[in-house]
């Protein structure tokens, strides 16, 4: 006889695991749509995306200013081209307000975040954490590459730091290490994140499902997702002009664009209703000390075997 304990465990498990994403075949054309489109969501709720993005123009300017009065002017460069490496997670909000535009939900300032309270958002942490320890990897890569070419020595002053850039066998070396180092860490954040953090948004599923996908769309579209990287690298690197002021609409575009981006190469779920965008879910206890494994929902067997796959 099956006690109410047993019942309640039984309906807290799925009865059967969802299917694999259908991931499209996409084209140039469909990144230059979601520009399009990205760019028609910016107009529809400039102020909200820039309130949300705002933090990253004044952390551009604190940036500069120590770096010009701390005399860690080397690490300029790489603290502004890690912006694409920790801009997926901080593009959250934004997805979520493309999701409601989508559907025509109400767009308020604090309807991104509602985003907290989707099923998969210690998913969403989980995966900002991957991208931060990237970002903070990044920088002190960076700094040894500068200390190899050119010692302990600080520049004095941006004059001296140009001329040892440009002048210098050392700054040529260090311009070309920079760079191609600089791409490797780009392309594994572009791998992993292209649409993970939409997907757990749109879909609410676990972060190892969420890369896999990405890395399936990535595998399904090589030249258009290698060309986004080309136009999200070109775009920023615009944003950081003048004094970081253009990423109050860069980053929004962006956003924005990626949620279409995610629309374009990822079929729908036909099982996925939208009228309740976060419906409550049965959790199993976790204790505290599982972290950070806490942070990620159980994966299948078979999610494990689909993102091992993805990655072969």
């Amino acid at each position: 006889m099956a006690t109410p304990l047993s019942d309640v465990s039984l309906m807290a498990q799925p009865t059967q695991e969802a299917a694999a994403p259908i991931i499209r075949t996409i084209d140039i054309s469909d990144l230059r749509e979601a520009l399009r489109l990205g760019w028609e969501d910016f107009k529809e709720v400039p102020t909200h995306a820039i309130l949300l993005c705002l933090i990253y123009p004044i952390l551009g300017l604190v940036l500069a200013r120590i770096v010009l009065g701390y005399s860690v002017l080397p690490l300029l460069f790489p603290l502004a081209a890690g912006f694409a490496l920790i801009g997926p997670f901080a593009a959250l909000g934004l997805y979520e307000l493309s999701r409601r535009l989508e559907h025509g939900e109400p767009t308020p300032a604090w309807g991104a975040l509602q985003v907290v309270h989707s099923q998969s958002f210690g998913a969403m942490l989980a995966l900002g954490t991957l991208l931060l320890a990237l970002f903070v990897t990044w920088v002190a890569v960076a700094q040894a590459i500068y200390v190899a070419a050119f010692g302990y020595q600080p520049a004095a002053a941006i004059p001296d730091f140009a001329a040892r850039m440009l002048t210098t066998p050392q700054g040529w070396w260090l311009i070309a290490a920079t760079c191609g180092v600089g791409f490797l860490f780009a392309m594994v954040v572009l791998c992993v994140s292209v649409v993970s953090f939409p997907m757990m948004v749109d879909r609410h599923v676990g972060a190892g499902e969420a890369m896999a996908t990405s890395l399936r769309v990535v595998a399904r579209n090589p030249v258009p997702i290698a060309v986004w990287g080309l136009i999200v690298a070109a775009l920023l690197a615009l944003g950081t002009l003048p004094f970081f002021l253009g990423l109050a609409v860069v980053l929004p575009l962006l956003g924005h664009a990626t949620w279409h981006l995610y629309r374009a190469a990822v079929v729908p779920d036909p099982t996925r209703s939208e009228s309740d965008p976060y419906p409550p879910s049965i959790r199993e206890h976790r204790s505290a000390a599982d972290f950070p494994s806490v942070l990620f929902p159980p994966w299948p067997r078979k999610q494990r075997t689909r993102f091992f796959d993805a990655c072969e």
